[in-house]
């Protein structure tokens, strides 16, 4: 399922909002929060692709890039990525220094947790989607980056993620989470809904009683929830993990991605501790063994059926605790605040071409939310795959060339040596100016009707959104589910709302949205 990396974490983090002009709750504007220069809109007429130029003699050059000295260069490196620039201005400064999107530098970790920080990185387009080549790209041990978190967090066991295809166990154990998606996909919708007016009435108390409603928190319950009923038919607060699944969830995450986090401590503390040294799996043990025993007890009939097809019931369980937990359950954790954002910022046009679209297709539908109505809302769908583009809830991708091979960007071929680590911050290929016209901007229609040909430059899943997941490649097992829930997202909350407001601030986990308007449907 969706897997997430670098930008997950549930700990407490420095959070801070952007100053407005407080307004009442019920009222409308087209306010537009912002932290940098970013736009939101929907056109009057689809966006085209912007053809790039080809060229079957593209110049091979070296790569270029250099890693400095040993030990320091890694450093620096986390330095420059971590505090002195940031991550998109870290890779910015050096596409316009090397004037390529294809370059050597070092990632985080680095010194003293990854042996080898080392990685040429893809920033464009067209190069990026060579990391989804199991042919040409091993993805053993690189779900995270160049180190790995230990196999004591996920109960001895190297889990899906971690698996290239051609372990033996990497298809076993995709093929347990395809049956279970598979198993309980009549549950998804009506599950989706029950989950999801929890959520939007607790905001809607929050905003009555106190003018603003904080989404992140309700939104991590109402998910994890949802995730419990639809694919094991058990409701969490009903059990001994009561309201406890997602704080578990992000403390055991933490101990996996806190080497690549900022947790908003001091520059000192955090290179000092994290940056360095892995945090000991035992202070989780206890967190993770309450999760394992709600799976294991929810998820018996999936459990029976992994042992029949020569999978233990406790790999499978850890397998299965870690495509719900970490993949999903960190998806949504990230997508949903991200998908407010994004559709908040449009402003109310948007939002009422969809009130309009998605309430006349349910109508049509005989008031049902169906998958046969949601085929009849292209602009829903259309917004789901924009939000999807522009803010990717996985950004990094990595993976080890198994052989000599010749890469291309836009502009140069470069020549890849077996063994090379390659990595993709995926936002800049999803962003690509020579293949999306105003990349930075949220188009709200950009994938109508022509724009349809632009999904295959739309690589959230670890592939091209034009491509289905099978057990012979890395591809999300649960992109599909991810892209329903977010379709079951949208339509809920327009089916509900006409419009609504928001205040964005930033975390560690990307964004922190709070509410401050909620219009209730008036027709």
């Amino acid at each position: 399922m969706a897997a997430v990396s670098s930008s997950l974490s549930a700990s407490p983090t420095l959070q801070f909002h952007i100053q407005t002009n407080r307004k009442s709750p019920s009222k409308l504007s087209n306010r537009c929060f912002s932290i940098r220069q970013i736009y939101a809109s929907i056109s009057e007429t689809s966006p085209s692709k912007v053809t790039p130029s080809k060229s079957d003699k593209l110049p091979v050059r070296p790569v270029p890039g250099s890693y400095g000295l040993p030990v320091i260069g890694p450093i620096n490196d986390r330095v420059d990525y971590f505090y002195n620039q940031g991550r998109v201005e870290f890779f910015k400064s050096r596409i316009q220094k090397y004037q390529s999107t294809v370059y050597r530098v070092n990632m985080p970790p680095g010194p003293f947790i990854a042996s080898d920080p080392h990685v040429i990185v893809l920033l464009d387009g067209k190069s990026f989607p060579v990391l989804f080549d199991v042919t040409k790209v091993e993805k053993k041990d690189v779900f995270t980056g160049t180190y790995m978190p230990s196999t004591d967090l996920t109960g001895g066991y190297r889990v899906l993620s971690y698996l290239d295809p051609s372990e033996p166990n990497h298809a076993k154990l995709k093929n347990i989470i395809f049956s279970l998606l598979k198993s309980r996909r009549d549950h998804v919708i009506p599950e989706f809904h029950s989950s999801f007016a929890e959520l939007f009435e607790t905001l809607e108390k929050n905003l009555e009683e106190k003018g603003k409603a904080g989404y992140n928190d309700p939104n991590d319950q109402a998910s994890f929830n949802f995730l419990a009923r639809a694919f094991f038919g058990v409701n969490p607060p009903d059990t001994k993990l009561g309201l406890d699944g997602p704080k578990l969830i992000g403390k055991w995450v933490l101990f996996q991605l806190s080497p690549v986090l900022t947790l908003g401590l001091p520059k000192v503390v955090e290179e000092s501790t994290i940056r360095s040294h892995r945090l000991p799996p035992l202070l989780v043990k206890s967190d993770y063994q309450r999760l394992y025993d709600f799976f294991y007890t929810s998820a018996d009939s999936i459990l029976s059926d992994a042992a029949n097809s020569g999978i233990s019931r406790e790999e499978a369980c850890h397998n299965i605790l870690f495509a719900i937990c970490f993949n999903s359950f960190g998806g949504l954790k990230i997508l949903f605040p991200n998908m407010m954002k994004w559709i908040g910022r449009a402003g109310v046009k948007l939002h009422t071409q969809l009130a309009r679209e998605i309430r006349s297709a349910i109508k049509a539908s005989g008031g049902k939310v169906t998958m046969a109505a949601m085929e009849q809302m292209p602009l829903m769908k259309s917004v789901v795959y924009e939000a999807l583009r522009i803010d990717p809830p996985v950004p990094t991708q990595y993976g080890k060339a198994k052989k000599d091979f010749i890469i291309e960007s836009h502009d140069a071929a470069f020549e890849i040596k077996e063994g090379e680590m390659l990595f993709g911050y995926q936002p800049f290929a999803t962003k690509d100016p020579k293949i999306f016209d105003r990349p930075e901007e949220f188009v709200g229609d950009r994938f109508i009707g022509e724009g349809e040909k632009l999904l295959k430059h739309v690589l959230w899943s670890n592939g091209p959104e034009t491509e289905k997941p099978t057990v012979n490649n890395k591809q999300c097992a649960g992109k599909d589910f991810i892209v329903l829930a977010s379709r079951l997202f949208v339509v809920e909350l327009f089916r509900r709302y006409d419009s609504f407001e928001i205040d964005v601030g930033k975390s560690a986990i990307g964004v922190a949205v709070t509410v401050t308007s909620l219009k209730r449907a008036s027709f």
